[in-house]
């Protein structure tokens, strides 16, 4: 999330522009940008079902790279980002606040070790809901081109990233035309509020009926950023009280 001089809002970033091209609106000529759309993939989940893009139409997604063997950054990772779902909800005061407009993927770096069982041990270790977040594992060739070609981790890791064995600490957050809108470390207390923020902005933003992001929402905008803003701070608390 950034804001400009006057202290406006915005929403996050696009990343890695496709091709430029002119339109035409109003008799104006617009130039516009065609970003870099995320391709498909089919994969197995903790549940042994097959899925792909097409089973998240419309979702935000948090995405992350992990392997259930990793003695370092893994279980941290996966703690946090289970901790940033916990305080993402819908807003109801009553009945089921789980919020199924933001999905969580994390892939197996190490596919042909993390078999479906392995995915499951995983998933019960954290109490991993597989209705708003998969564990994915499968053909270790379309995982890598995921992580390297794709969301580019090389790009955003530099030298960190060894192309044989991806083991990134971003979180990668994808808007729901599979376009990347911002990389997040997965362990530091400041990067998962900024995450935080930026899905509330992006749930904002998939409303295909608003006229103008901030046309006459700007109560929506406050309730939205106080209750974004007391997420962060359950957030902040858990995780520096598990630092100490």
């Amino acid at each position: 999330m950034e804001s400009n001089s006057q202290g406006a809002i915005t929403l996050p970033r696009h990343y890695f522009p496709d091709s430029v091209y002119q339109t035409t609106k109003r008799g104006k000529k617009i130039t516009d940008t065609a970003w870099h759309r995320l391709p498909a993939f089919s994969l197995l989940n903790q549940q042994g079902k097959q899925v792909g893009w097409a089973d998240l139409e419309n979702k935000i997604i948090v995405a992350d790279f992990f392997f259930t063997r990793c003695p370092t950054i893994c279980p941290g990772m996966t703690q946090n980002m289970k901790r940033l779902a916990e305080t993402i909800h819908n807003g109801q005061r009553v009945g089921d606040r789980t919020n199924r407009n933001v999905h969580f993927l994390s892939f197996s770096i190490d596919p042909e070790r993390d078999s479906l069982q392995r995915l499951r041990y995983w998933a019960n270790r954290f109490q991993i809901n597989p209705e708003t977040w998969w564990l994915l594992t499968g053909d270790k060739k379309s995982i890598y081109t995921m992580a390297i070609d794709e969301m580019k981790l090389g790009l955003i890791d530099g030298e960190n990233v060894d192309t044989n064995f991806v083991h990134s600490d971003k979180f990668v957050l994808i808007d729901i035309n599979r376009q990347v809108r911002g990389y997040y470390s997965g362990l530091d207390p400041e990067d998962l509020a900024r995450l935080q923020r930026d899905i509330i902005l992006l749930t904002m933003e998939k409303n295909p009926n608003r006229r103008s992001f901030f046309e006459g929402k700007l109560t929506v905008m406050a309730i939205s950023f106080l209750v974004a803003t007391l997420g962060v701070f359950v957030l902040l608390y858990f995780l520096k009280k598990n630092k100490s």
